[in-house]
């Protein structure tokens, strides 16, 4: 079984960069049929220089209990909407210097996986989110996005927040 990674993602939107990767990531096939809610740890992975920051950048989860609740999916098992909850904390490492920034990525989401691959995340918390560069509507970084918010990502990867309440803090400058 494939998973979504974030939460960025608390389910990152939860979780995701969940996060940068986790967003892009195909939908879970398989999970239909698993009432209630089932763990979903977030991967730990590296992000080239130049990808969200102008250096290498390592996330890896130091808190996570982060959950899943299918709520619906196709007959053949691909997940079409679920729900993200739980603590989640993923630090960001700049490879090159050590230099490290614990971000609180724990928000709440529902996120809904189109058949073109699109996306639309409902969040309302922290969570962890990057940006390519010319690939949304923020500058390439990778961001805490807190509040009450929407990040819809089309068949391409484009990502557009939409923040009904809260802020997006860019972290790449806090391990530079």
């Amino acid at each position: 079984m494939r998973r979504t990674p974030l939460r960025l993602a608390t389910a990152a939107a939860t979780a995701v960069t969940a996060l940068a990767a986790s967003l892009a990531a195909a939908p879970a096939a398989g999970a239909a049929g698993r009432g209630g809610w089932e763990p979903w740890p977030s991967p730990s992975f590296d992000l080239p220089a130049g990808s969200r920051c102008d250096f290498p950048v390592r996330l890896e989860p130091v808190v996570d209990r982060v959950e899943r609740h299918v709520l619906a999916a196709d007959p053949d098992g691909t997940v079409r909407r679920v729900a993200y909850r739980g603590a989640l904390v993923m630090r960001l490492t700049n490879t090159l210097t050590g230099a490290h920034h614990d971000a609180d990525a724990g928000g709440r989401s529902h996120v809904e996986y189109r058949p073109d691959g699109s996306q639309t995340w409902r969040a309302n918390g922290p969570i962890l989110l990057g940006f390519g560069a010319g690939a949304g509507t923020l500058p390439r970084d990778l961001y805490t996005v807190d509040g009450v918010y929407t990040v819809d990502i089309d068949a391409t990867g484009y990502r557009t927040l939409t923040i009904a309440h809260g802020s997006a803090e860019p972290l790449c400058a806090k391990v530079a």
